[in-house]
Order: C-alpha cells, then structure tokens, then sequence
C-alpha cells in the first residue's frame, strides 16, 4: 500500500504563490508517475501536472508557465509551486501516484493511489 500526504494548501490573495508538497511512503513498492490534480466545487477533477520518475514533465494549458511540478525520487516527494494565483485556481488539490509493487517491477502491473486533497483558495 502506499500511502500520499499532501501539505502546503491555503489562503492567498490573487497574485501570490502557494507550494504544495506530497509525500508518499510505502518502502515496498516502486513509484512511478506522480501528478497533481484539483477539483473545484461543482467542476470534475482535472490534471494539472505530471512528471514521471525521469522527470519529464507536462501542464496544462491553464496554469502552463505559472505552475511547476518537481519531485525527489530519492524520497518519494512531489512539489508543486504555484506563483501567479488566480481565484480560478481555487480547488482541493490532490496527490496521485502510479505505483508498482517491488516483485511485479517489470511485468505491466501499475495502481493507482490518491492522496487527502489540500484546499487552496485564492481570494480576487
């Protein structure tokens, strides 16, 4: 099992800048992509970043330049800094990983896991 913790979420005024931080424990299973996601009220959850365990990365189009996503593969983080806020971006945010267990490395096998969400509002 793998577990995601997100930190980092809040109130900022529009303009600012916001980092979030997800941390994913689970020492038997081998993380592969992680993304961050966010979900406004009445509005289906949308991707907002990728970056696979080589680093490549992809945004989009609505926070494309204001937005970067980063990771440490050593300890299993995820970061994503915010500048440029807008109350557009005002959603729950959510830690997603694809993870493959230790043994099936190598043999198609990938799950899904989801962190808590942290609440970012960007007040106009």
């Amino acid at each position: 099992q793998v577990r995601l913790v997100e930190s980092g979420g809040g109130l900022v005024q529009a303009g600012g800048s916001l980092r979030l931080s997800c941390a994913a424990s689970g020492s038997t299973f081998r993380i592969n992509g992680m993304d961050w996601y966010r979900q406004a009220p009445g509005k289906q959850r949308e991707l907002v970043a990728t970056i696979t365990s080589g680093g490549s990365t992809n945004y989009a189009d609505s926070v494309q330049g204001r937005f970067a996503i980063s990771r440490d593969n050593a300890k299993n983080t995820v970061a994503l800094q915010m500048i440029g806020l807008k109350p557009e971006d005002t959603a729950v945010y959510f830690c997603h990983a694809l993870a493959t267990p230790l043994p099936l490395v190598g043999r198609g096998f990938e799950y899904d896991y989801w962190g808590q969400g942290t609440q970012v509002t960007v007040s106009s």
